[in-house]
């Protein structure tokens, strides 16, 4: 599968010329479907470059039928559907499935709690417990949802803002 349209021209090794004298055209093509190549390469202007389409967030996946041990660290969404050993720290959002399980600590932006964690999760937006999720651990986060049938044995803390070392009540909340 060619990765760009070639011309067929009377130098191009189609129409009998040397492979040296062709050259791809400005259009590419990938599945054999016709696609633009990036702004930055067509038109060497900074407007140009701006206007070029960003790549669209990657997930990475533990599938289900996989067990892994290690630690997991940098930007990007992780999902887990099969086990895992060890620490998350993502910029990004992290999840596991139903049936999923993790043992290990994990640091996220938004976490979605499926399967199985234990150990403490601290997330900087959010955690959602789906009605199949378990949690063995303390839980830290902005907001936090919980379904019926979820299950959880530790501490939480939410709607807590850290400023100067002390905490203080974000929205309506009153303390008690």
């Amino acid at each position: 599968m060619a990765l760009w349209k070639e011309t067929s021209s009377a130098g191009s090794p189609a129409a009998g010329g040397t492979p040296a004298a062709h050259a791809p055209t400005a259009v590419t093509e990938l599945h054999g479907k016709p696609a633009e190549r990036p702004a930055a390469e067509s038109s060497g202007t900074e407007a140009a470059r701006r206007a070029a389409p960003r790549p669209a967030p990657v997930e990475s996946l533990i599938a289900a039928e996989l067990s892994i041990e290690g630690k997991i660290t940098g930007s990007g969404d992780v999902r887990i559907a099969g086990r895992f050993k060890g620490d998350v720290q993502v910029d990004g959002n992290f999840r596991t499935d139903a049936g999923a399980r993790l043992e290990g600590q994990v640091r996220a932006s938004v976490v979605v709690v499926g399967g199985e964690v234990q150990g403490n999760i601290d997330a900087t937006k959010q955690v959602d417990v789906l009605s199949t999720g378990v949690i063995v651990g303390d839980v830290k986060a902005a907001s936090i949802t919980v379904a019926a049938g979820s299950r959880m044995r530790g501490h939480v803390e939410f709607g807590w803002d850290k400023k100067d070392g002390a905490l203080e009540l974000k929205g309506n909340a009153r303390p008690v």
